[in-house]
This record gives structure tokens, sequence and C-alpha cells, in this order.
């Protein structure tokens, strides 16, 4: 459960300096469905930049921003439909698009999930506290963005393995940025310098992704929302919703599927990780570069009894897909297999774990030989803006991409995709992978043993408290705007 209760004390200094910053809450309503949004703040959107340092965006965290980078307001859901030409499966596979959120990622909606109850609660007081953003990439970004908005200083902890783009914007936003040893999957040494800071600093709030509910909870009600309105505005007569495929980074993306399962019971929820470090797969780990995907852990917040599905994803096919999806060559050969030219145009809209999250989606349709009536949903959580150095690096190592490459790389590595390293779960299945969740949780990171049992023992009903909690949290940020008189 999220911890709403109230400090009065401090919760006074918070509604100061909401004022001081001109600063209105959005509730999660409104950032699922932006018409309720009051026509004062759509107006001064009009002359705010999507990524500009500024309180009113916080209004445009949500999946329904027009996509443009300046004065845009609101629209449907982004979205990208993937054809067979691309895909090589007859399923329908829609994915939406993350590069339309303030910092072109959508983790800063988790981040929000996170930080808005205590706000509102008066838990974090900005005058005074620290947010820490612990992260494999752009949860950080999210935070220390939404720090800024609020006028509090931040502190981003990142693997030093992480892309050039990352720190370079975070030096912009963050007031404090720690670098870890490692990569994306060196997990465990984001946490050993959490502790430190526990130890050697104090007024700092930890928002640790990987155990935070309001992560979950955000995904749960507005990425579960905004996908099922993708599915029934573009669902054809007698077409069947399949179920969700995502990669698991911090797991938040996950609560999607508790919503999507509630909407369409028979749906199912597949979680893939890097085959590289095969976790939830075999109890394994290792090094990998799909960025943005943390591993060696279960998360805290994996709703591991709702997942029915875990595959591994060779993050070798999605480096090669960088290159395809986004070099002139590739291009060219995609046309050639008749892949129409407003599909390629959209590519750049995947960063490395969005083709990660696309191989998912294949895998999961190859395995349950999915159809042309059946459709399946995952998620483009950035794009190729954040990772250019990496296509750079790849060209100075590889060379020019030439269309025998291409070649090699659209059979290889998509056409290509197999059912290989999947694992669709048993009771116990699930169980095992449950269970791993005691040795970071409970042995390293002093959470009770009680909570895991009720977690796996008190199911559905641990999660669905959980999910009740929208309300609760929307009714204390509109009284929070209440108090501050700024609407």
């Amino acid at each position: 459960m999220i911890d709403l209760t109230i400090n009065e004390e401090q919760l006074i200094e918070v509604l100061e300096s909401a004022k001081e910053r001109n600063l209105i809450i959005p509730t999660f309503e409104q950032q699922r469905n932006p018409d309720l949004v009051p026509g004062k703040i759509k107006d001064q959107l009009k002359d705010i930049g999507l990524w500009d340092v500024h309180p009113r965006n916080l209004f445009r965290i949500t999946w329904k921003n027009q996509p443009v980078e300046r004065g845009g307001l609101y629209g449907g859901v982004n979205f990208i439909e993937i054809p067979p030409e691309l895909s090589g499966v007859k399923a329908r596979i829609f994915c939406l698009v993350g590069k339309w959120f303030p910092t072109g990622a959508h983790k800063v909606g988790a981040t929000f999930g996170c930080l808005a109850p205590t706000l509102v609660t008066g838990q974090f007081n900005p005058k005074t506290h620290k947010a820490v953003w612990p992260s494999t990439g752009n949860f950080c970004r999210g935070g220390a963005y939404n720090s800024a908005l609020l006028g509090c200083d931040s502190i981003a902890i990142l693997p030093e393995g992480m892309s050039k783009e990352r720190f370079d914007w975070l030096k912009t936003v963050a007031g404090e940025i720690i670098a870890t040893p490692g990569c994306e999957s060196n997990v465990k040494e984001i946490f050993d310098k959490c502790w430190e800071l526990k130890r050697t600093r104090s007024n700092i709030n930890i928002f640790n992704q990987f155990e935070e509910m309001g992560n979950h909870l955000w995904h749960y009600y507005l990425t579960g929302n905004a996908m099922a309105e993708v599915i029934e505005s573009n669902m054809r007569p007698g077409d069947r919703f399949a179920g969700v495929a995502l990669t698991s980074g911090s797991a938040g993306a996950t609560g999607c599927g508790d919503l999507l399962k509630e909407k369409y019971p028979y749906s199912k929820i597949a979680v893939s990780e890097a085959l590289q470090c095969p976790t939830l797969l075999y109890n394994g780990f290792g090094d990998h570069m799909i960025e943005g995907i943390g591993d060696k852990h279960i998360p805290w917040i994996h709703n591991v009894r709702n997942t029915d599905m875990v595959m591994g994803i060779d993050d070798a096919h999605c480096v090669n897909l960088v290159r395809l999806f986004n070099e002139k060559e590739g291009h060219k050969y995609l046309h050639k297999q008749g892949v129409p030219e407003e599909v390629t145009e959209q590519l750049h809209l995947l960063g490395i774990s969005c083709i990660a999250n696309l191989l998912s989606a294949i895998k999961f349709a190859k395995y349950y030989e999915l159809g042309e009536k059946d459709c399946v949903v995952t998620l483009f959580t950035d794009s190729m803006d954040l990772y250019q150095s990496r296509l750079e690096d790849l060209r100075e190592q590889f060379g020019p991409y030439q269309e025998v490459d291409a070649a090699k790389d659209y059979y290889g590595s998509l056409q290509g995709a197999s059912t290989d390293n999947t694992l669709e779960l048993s009771f116990y299945d699930k169980k095992r992978i449950h269970s791993l969740k005691y040795y970071t949780w409970v042995e390293q990171q002093g959470r009770q043993v009680e909570e895991l049992n009720e977690q796996w023992y008190d199911f559905p009903g641990h999660w669905d408290k959980v999910h009740q909690q929208v309300q609760q949290i929307d009714s204390l940020i509109e009284d929070f705007n209440k108090k501050t008189g700024l609407l």
C-alpha cells in the first residue's frame, strides 16, 4: 500500500512552497482524460515547450499529448500499429509511443506516481528534503525533471555505463549525479549507494522505482487505460485482445496488465528480460546491452502471480535492429519487403528497450500462434533521441551499413524471432519467481517477510487495495490545489 498518512506540520510548508512556485498538481484522472484539464491550464501550455522546466508541464504527463515539441495540447493516445511486413506475424501489434512525454520518455509518469502522494500528504517537503532517484536510466531523468518543476534538489543515481545523452541532459537538471559501477544489470550497486546516502546524509527521500507502489499504480491506471482505449477504438468486429508483452525493468509498466486483465479476463501478461541476464527464466545473472531495463533481482512491485509468461530477448538482436531501423540502407531494404514508408519514418521512435518490447510482442504472438484477429499491445518507452551516441559507436565499430547487413538483420533478428527461451508459467513457476524477492527485499533491503507473503497469499486482494488508492490520491490532490488557491 502507498502510505497516505498526512504530516500536517510539513504540509503547511509544502503548500507555501507550492504557492511560491505557482504549482498546481494534476490528478491521475486528468492525466488519463486531459479533457478534464482546466481551460486556464491549457491556455498557458500553448506557450510552453514540451521539455521546458515549467510547473505546468506536470499536465503534460499523459499518453495523449499532441506529438509536437512546443505549444501542443492534447489528442488521442500516441501509438503505432506494426504491420505484418515488419513484424513477421499476422497478429495486430499496437505500440504506445513514449517520446511525447516531457523528457522524451514515459518514466516521467512513473516518477509522478511516486512523488505526488508524498507531496500532497506533506511527507516530502521541497524546501528541506532532497529527492533521490535510483535508476538504470530514464526513471532518474524523469525524477530529476519533476524535482526541478517543484524547485527541490535532486540526486540522480544511475550506472556509469548508460548512454552519454542521459548524463549530458541530467547535468542541466539534476542537483547531483552519482554514477555507480556497471551497466543496466548492476542494480545492487544502485541499492548500495542508496544505503550509503541514508547513513551519511539527512533530509533525503529515496524514491526507489523498484519498490515504490506509485510506479505500479501510475502504470496500472494511466498506461492500462491508454492501452484499453487503443484496443477498444481499433479492434475490428471479431477481433480478440490476446495480451500485453513488456520487458521488466522496474516492473512498473507491467501494472498496466493488471487493469487489462480486469477488462479482458482471458488476456495474458508476458514479461521479458535480456537473455544475457535471465533472472526470471533461469534464476540467472549477467550483463547485457538493452539499456533501460535492470536485472539480477525481482522488483518488489512486480505482481508475479498475475504474470503468465516470461521470455528472454537476445540483446544482439536489439542492437542489430537499431541499425536496421535507423540507417538509410535499412529503410530502403524494409521498403523492398513491403514495409510502408509511413512506418519506417516512425522507427526512430523506438529506443533500445522499445525494440526489446517489440520483439517480446512478436515472440508472444508466435508462441500462442496468434492470427490476424488477435491483438497484442506493448510500449515504446522512449526513442532513439536518447541513443544517438550508441548508433555512432556501432558505425565506428562495424562500418557503413549496407544492404547485405539489412537483409541479415531483417531475417535474422526480426523475421527470425523464435519461441526459444520462453516459459509459460505454472503456479509453482510463478511462486519460484516471487520467492526470489526474498533475497533482495527481505535480506538486503529490510522488507518484512509478512509483506512478501501478503503479496502472494492475499491475491488479488493485496493488489486490489493498491489499485483502489487512485481515488484517494486524487481526492488529496484536489484538496491540495484548493488550499493553494491557484486554480
